[in-house]
Parts: C-alpha cells; structure tokens; sequence
C-alpha cells in the first residue's frame, strides 16, 4: 500500500554533499517546490530568460491561496530572481548558454574537498604591469570607476567568471585565474552605493566566502569600502545583523587571503579586507586612505559639541579636517606595518602572481571537508 512522507526525509543528503563536491543546477523550465529547492541548493545556478521560472508554488496554487494573479514569468522569471532576489545566481540566454556557464564555473572547482582547484596552462606574462592601472582610481573621492576593467588588467587574460552579476552590486564576485591558478576575487563597485555593503553584499560576500573555503580557493580581495550602508532603508534591511555574519564567515575561512587596498577601508565593513587573527596580506596603492570614519561627516558626529561652542564653527570644523587629513596617509600606516607595503598599481599583477604560487604550496595541508557547510 502507498502512503505520503513527511517533508525533508533523506535531505540530510542533499546538504552533505554540498560540502564534499561542487553542484551546479540550471533551470530550464518551470520549476516549483522540491525543484525549486534543488536548483537553490546549489554552490552555482543559473536559469535561462524567457524560459525558465522558480517559485515556492506556482499561479494555480498562489492564485487560490493569496487572490494575487500573476504570470509564471511575473511571478518567478529571471527578473524576479537572477535580477532581483538572489535566489539563482546568474542568467543564461539559452540551455546551451546555461550548460557552458556551468562547465565553466566547474573548471574553477576540484572535483571534491579532498583535491586541489585544477591549475591551467597559462601563457599570460606573470610580470605583465599595465599602464592603465595607474590612472584607475579618480583622484576624486566621490568619482566611481569600472571595477571589472581593473579585473581584467590583473588577473589572466579572459579568465573571468562572474557570479551573482544582478545581486548585491556594490560588490563584485568572480572566479578567475592568476598564473593559471584558480582563485576567488572580490572588488568592490563604487557605482553602488560608493561600494558600501547593504544586506544583498553581505548576503553576497557571505556565499561566495564559504564556497571559496569550502573548495580551497585562494581570495583576493579589492578594497574600496566606505562602510554599511546607512538610512532607515538600511536599519529595516537589518544591514548590520548580516554584515556581521558577512565578518563571521571571513573569520571562520583557512583559505589564504591577500587585500589590495584600493582607496577606502573605513568603518565596520572596511574590516572585512580578510582575517584578522592569523596571516593576512595587505597591500595598498597609493590612493589608498581608511579608518574608523571618513573626515566627511566623521568629524561632524565626533566633533559636534566642540564646534558649536568654537568662536567659528565653521573654521574649526576645517582645522580638525586638515589634521586628520595629513593622518590619512597610507604611508603613516605602512611606516607601523598596519600595511605590509604600498605598491606601485602596475605591480598588483606580478606580486599577485608570486603570491598565488605560495598560497598553493600550503593549501594541501588543508584538504579536506571543513567544519561547517557552505551557508545558502
């Protein structure tokens, strides 16, 4: 005789496999429920436009329950999720599209925790310094720049494989390859909210981190951080709740991990460049500047009272900006090794390259399944 099964028998399988192989899911029609789960239960997804859609329940189930009406596509299409809540992690234009991003995203991965990422043939200079580097950042620190063409100036030529595009967009995750090394890179987007972590970053560092640790990729990590985003939008999101799971997950990694401080690093999320309590490298160029707060604003909040009462307000503000403005230098911070060395940007390729040949050479110490699985 037949009978029904509570939910969730043998999904335990499901979760240790995610921290022993790589998965990749695609989805190519329209998937709900128990389908819907195993596309998002996933280190990669991707759906195809048009195509595709994912839903809890779709509109005959909706429809009756919640009197709303939509469309499958309105109701779970690539919009609402490659571009909108983050449930799939990219787009794809057609099944084939689909297929090829998920062989590539796997030739980033070992086949299980208990191998290395796969090296390739690399036939890309290792001492390659690209002029371009050196006028990428805007002397103006309110100016934004492409974080993806700095990308592509560092890391092997056409290695690139974004993940989560639509998501989190004040910071970029990628897997690429250095020296024919597969690692994992963040960079921050300063077209979104100046590169500020809002909940959807956090969200997105987070992921990113734990599958990086889980599969023992090396992390670069780009820094132009001015901080949580801040506002009544933010303090509803519970911004600083997930960016402080975003800290917890970076400390919990034993990857190696290299920062290259691009320009800012202030506040809470201008931590989160890598670990703190064991090795961590941290260069920065010269257009590098961070610390608790930015003088913008930072001096009003700390400095309030005192200039109130200051015969002109206006002129102490000034005076107490310049002081901490000469502070500010990031030669200051390396002279007391807060930074290991300030590099010309042009050299970011080949101190990167010399780097990525150490972090492998102690990652097979590492190998293994880590101790907590990848956080969805």
């Amino acid at each position: 005789m037949g009978a029904t099964k509570l939910p969730g028998y043998k999904d335990w399988l499901y979760s240790d496999i995610l921290g022993i192989v790589p998965v990749a899911a695609a989805a190519l029609g329209s998937v709900a429920g128990l389908g819907a789960v195993r596309v998002v239960r996933s280190h990669f997804s991707v759906m195809v436009k048009g195509t595709s859609q994912i839903f809890a329940a779709g509109p005959p189930v909706v429809t009756p329950a919640t009197g709303e009406t939509f469309s499958k596509e309105e109701l779970g299409g690539y919009r609402i999720h490659a571009r909108g809540s983050g449930v799939v992690d990219n787009e794809a234009e057609s099944e084939e599209d689909a297929f090829l991003q998920m062989r590539q995203f796997l030739s980033y991965m070992p086949s299980s925790v208990y191998e290395l990422p796969p090296p390739s043939p690399c036939e890309d200079d290792p001492n390659r310094r690209e002029e371009a580097l050196l006028s990428m950042v805007p002397r103006s620190r309110r100016q934004t720049y492409d974080a993806r063409k700095l990308l592509h100036l560092v890391v092997d030529k056409d290695s690139l494989f974004e993940i989560g595009r639509y998501q989190g967009q004040s910071v970029v995750s990628v897997l690429a390859r250095i020296q024919g090394y597969p690692v994992g890179i963040m960079i921050n987007d300063t077209r979104f909210f100046g590169g500020g972590m809002d909940a959807a970053a956090a969200e997105k560092v987070i992921r990113f981190v734990d599958m990086c640790d889980t599969f023992h990729l090396p992390i670069v990590n780009f820094v132009d951080q001015p901080g949580v985003v801040v506002g009544s939008a933010a303090e509803k999101a519970g911004t600083i709740r997930i960016a402080v799971r975003a800290l917890q997950a970076i400390a919990q990694t034993k990857v190696p991990w290299v920062a290259v401080i691009l320009r800012k690093a202030f506040g809470v999320a201008g931590s989160y460049y890598g670990r703190h309590h064991d090795l961590n490298l941290r260069y920065a160029w010269p257009s590098g500047i961070w610390g608790s707060l930015p003088i913008e604003g930072g001096v009003d909040a700390a400095y309030k009272r005192e200039n109130e009462a200051a015969e002109n307000p206006e002129a102490r503000r000034r005076e107490i900006e310049s002081y901490y403005d000469q502070l500010q230098s990031p030669f200051r911070t390396a002279e007391r090794f807060g930074v290991h060395d300030i590099i010309d940007p042009r050299d970011t390729r080949p101190i990167l390259c010399d780097w990525v040949e150490q972090a492998y050479q102690v990652l097979p110490e590492q190998l293994g399944p880590r101790y907590r699985m990848m956080r969805l």
